[in-house]
Order: C-alpha cells, then structure tokens, then sequence
C-alpha cells in the first residue's frame, strides 16, 4: 500500500527535519534517564526502545539510566512488606534494599535490556557495582521541627547520594557499540550497597561522560511558568531565578537542581521531557519544537 502525497510529503519533512540534527550529534553521547510512565505502559516501552535502537544506528552514542520505584513498590506489598516515605524517600532498611537490588539490578534492568535487544540494540544492563561505576555515601536527612534547636537527624537507611563515578567501564562499552543501561544503585566506603536516585545518577554520569545532552523523562509537560505555560530554551542564569522567586518548587525542584548542575558542569544541554508522548526521545532529539524544557549553561 503506497502513502497518499499527502503523508508521502509529511515523511519527507520530518525526515529532512531531522538531518541537521542526525549530523550535529553523531558521535556525541546522550544519556538518558527513563522512569514514569514510560516504564510501564507497554507502548510506551517499545517505542522508548525502540528511540534508544535509532539513537544508536545514526551514531549517536545513549546511555540509559532508570528508575523503578512503582515496580519495588508492588514487589514489597507483595511478601507482605510495608513501604514508608520520608520527604518523598524510601526508607531503605537492609530487607528493603535486597528487594531494590533484585528489582532494579535484575527485574527492571534486564527487561530495558531486553526490550532494546529485541528492537535491533546490543544492550549491557550495570548497576554502580559493576566496574566499581558508582561510589556512594549514606545520605543524611535533616528535618527542622518546632520543638527542636536543631535539626533533627532522621535515619533512612541504605539511601545514598552519589559520592563519585568511575565511567571507565560505560567507556568500554559504548566504545564496543553497546548502549550501557545503568541501575542506580552504588557501594559505600564499607562496602554496603545503597538505593540512588536516579536522576541524580543520570547527571552524575553525564557529568563524568562529557554528554552532549542530557535527557530526563517525566510524567509531566516539563517546566511550567505561574500561568501554567511551558518554559523552554531556558539558560542556568534564567532558571536560578524561577528557583530563588518561588516558580520551581516542589517535585520539580530535584530534578531542575539535577539538570541544573550538569549543564554547569559541562553538559551542553538537559532536557525535561514528557515521556507519556510516544516516542518523546526522538521528538525531542530530532524536530525544532520538541516535547519539553530545555535548559541551556
């Protein structure tokens, strides 16, 4: 069945779209950071691997760092395990961590690695473990309370913030022409392992990796202005202030601080896109109006 002119010329516009930006980013690395909806509606997988597979056929070099958070959610309700949060953080005792290790290092990292498998990729699934990738510390939590001088120090367990990263092994991969896919999950100084966020794991790596860009999926539009319109092509200078006047708050704060801190950090560009749209990666990557905030250093 042949295309009607119509769509026969639509394909030719996208596809001329596209070229400028295929050559600007061959042989650049984009890391990735998949979560949301995009990890468990089953469409939207697909079409997110299949995003990763064409990244990597026009030499573009993705990496990809996930999350995970509603799959060990359901594994804990499972074996009878209550989930507790504290300022949005899992409380992470040593029971719970077994459960993230075998959800995020096995369950969740080998379906992505699957996934992209099956679409024509060679994907390697990591953790922070492997290669010595991820250093970690304990993260400390401080809550300020009425009754208290100071601080209250409260214990979350194995929880942790990226203390340093060790890309040589993501290094080795890419170099390989495997698209590494990374569990964020590091080791302490004694030599426990500790649940990461993921966000901050994908800017860490991009970081480290020199990236081009660094793209984080969510489950919204992306950054939204008081008049709930969407703010793009944002420079580090610009979002600083909607931080400092109250416009980036909340649930958007970490990830805009994360973004925030790789492009001064060297990364060209971060983006916070919306990954419920079908094939978000590849229309933000290749098309001139993209699905999100993009923030420039």
């Amino acid at each position: 069945m042949s295309l009607s002119t119509e769509k026969a010329a639509e394909v030719a516009r996208v596809l001329g779209e596209s070229l400028p930006y295929i050559r600007r980013f061959s042989g650049r690395t984009v890391v990735v950071k998949y979560g949301g909806n995009a990890m468990v509606d089953e469409t939207l997988k697909s079409g997110f691997a299949r995003d990763i597979v064409l990244m990597r056929l026009v030499g573009i070099n993705p990496v990809v760092v996930h999350g995970g958070g509603p799959q060990i959610g359901s594994l804990l309700e499972k074996i009878g395990k209550e989930s507790r949060f504290v300022e949005g953080m899992r409380v992470t005792d040593s029971e719970t961590m077994d459960v993230v290790e075998m959800v995020l290092g096995g369950l969740v990292n080998k379906d992505i690695v699957n996934l992209i498998t099956r679409h024509g990729g060679r994907a390697v699934g990591l953790t922070g473990k492997d290669g010595d990738l991820i250093r970690a510390r304990k993260l400390k939590l401080s809550r300020k309370t009425p009754d208290l001088d100071v601080p209250e120090i409260i214990d979350i367990g194995h929880v942790g913030e990226v203390a340093s990263i060790d890309a040589s092994v993501v290094d080795m991969l890419v170099s390989g022409g495997f698209i590494p896919v990374i569990a964020p999950i590091g080791v302490g100084e004694d030599g426990r392992s500790y649940n990461i966020n993921a966000d901050l794991v994908a800017g860490r790596v991009a970081e480290v990796l020199g990236a081009e860009k660094l793209i984080l999926l969510t489950n919204t539009t992306g950054l939204l202005d008081q008049d709930g319109k969407l703010l793009t092509g944002l420079t580090a200078a610009e979002v600083d202030d909607l931080i400092e006047d109250g416009t980036i708050h909340g649930g958007m704060l970490p990830k805009i601080q994360c973004a925030l801190s790789a492009v001064k950090s060297g990364v060209r560009s971060a983006h916070i896109i919306d990954g419920r749209v079908p094939n978000a990666v590849l229309v933000e990557l290749f098309t001139d109006e993209g699905v999100g905030t993009l923030i420039r250093g």
